[in-house]
């Protein structure tokens, strides 16, 4: 298997992992709030909080690691996220 298509593989996992985990999440939001930050080109297809511009909203992604598509994340975890940026990016 490929580097790339092994990291997509991951990444798709670790995605799927973070959402089923949102209703716990939420609830432990309300204990102590996380500041969260868009982190733009780590999605997977479909696993998207939003975008800026290429389509509505959550869930629309259809490539992975749109530069345009972000998710929420606790403030920090973009920067150490490879591909994870602050700002959106053009879409290819």
């Amino acid at each position: 298997m490929d580097r790339r298509n092994f990291a997509a593989k991951i990444l798709t996992a670790a995605v799927g992992i973070a959402a089923s985990a949102a209703p716990m999440a939420a609830s432990a939001q309300s204990i102590s709030s996380p500041k969260l930050e868009k982190c733009y080109g780590v999605n997977a297809v479909g696993r998207n909080d939003c975008a800026a511009g290429t389509h509505s909203c959550a869930g629309q992604a259809t490539m992975a690691r749109d530069p345009a598509s972000f998710v929420l994340l606790p403030q920090g975890d973009c920067s150490k996220l490879a591909g994870g940026s602050l700002t959106p990016g053009k879409a290819s």
